[in-house]
């Protein structure tokens, strides 16, 4: 049987709002599990998250990686 690997996390936070913000900002807010402010989400920290992360940087910060 293989082991599973602990995977890492990373926790992020939205702190600024979607209006008035690119239709491909607000999408990917939604992909990430946030659409209201101070909503919280522990996601697998992978390139694609990291990615999505770093478009919406000025919208979310990262609370807490595991």
């Amino acid at each position: 049987m293989a082991e599973k690997k602990a995977e890492k996390t990373v926790t992020v936070e939205q702190i600024g709002s979607p209006i008035r913000r690119p239709q491909d900002q607000r999408q990917t807010l939604i992909g990430l599990g946030l659409n209201k402010m101070h909503r919280r989400r522990t996601l697998e920290d992978t390139p694609a998250v990291r990615g999505m992360i770093r478009k919406v940087r000025h919208l979310v910060r990262v609370v807490d990686e595991a």
